[in-house]
């Protein structure tokens, strides 16, 4: 599904990006090479904001190339994770909303950024996550699920390539 840029989904507004980087003298300047305004991939219950990533890690930033990187992916986007370098993006999730069961070879920071989420592992075992909380998702067959019946659930992700245990090829 191609990106594009939205209006604000699920009644949320959508995010904006600020880049920053150097001017000649050195001094720090906020980019303009790409839109303040984030691209929105609606998909079923959820809208992905792509908020950044790099096709390395440590990012490289000689010549831009991170921001070359960026600029190329937006109009075929990322997985939920590059093996080799970094993922940003924001999730929003309508009221009562849900995602499939699903594993990736990542570690995902995951942020509450608005409402209540419940995050589910295979096992059975959840946890209920409230603004501020922190999810560090370790290659684990998961799912969220917006706990709220009337207001929308946004986090905040960033993913990361993982070197993978074995686990992941079993399941």
């Amino acid at each position: 599904m191609a990106l594009s840029q939205s209006q604000a989904a699920f009644n949320l507004p959508t995010p904006n990006r600020f880049i920053t980087d150097h001017n000649s003298k050195g001094l720090a300047v906020f980019d303009t090479s790409v839109p303040e305004v984030l691209p929105t991939e609606a998909a079923g219950p959820m809208a992905n904001h792509f908020a950044y990533a790099t096709e390395t890690f440590p990012a490289d930033f000689t010549n831009k190339s991170d921001l070359a990187a960026y600029s190329s992916m937006l109009s075929a986007p990322p997985g939920i994770f590059i093996a080799t370098g970094s993922v940003l993006r924001i999730v929003d999730m309508q009221p009562g909303g849900e995602t499939p069961l699903h594993q990736t070879d990542s570690l995902d920071y995951g942020v509450v950024l608005e409402g209540e989420v419940e995050l589910e592992l295979d096992s059975g075992e959840t946890r209920i996550l409230k603004r501020g909380d922190v999810s560090v998702q370790r290659a684990t067959n998961h799912l969220w699920r917006n706990l709220k019946k009337t207001e929308s659930s946004r986090m905040l992700f960033v993913s990361l390539g993982a070197k993978p245990d074995g686990v992941l090829e079993k399941s």
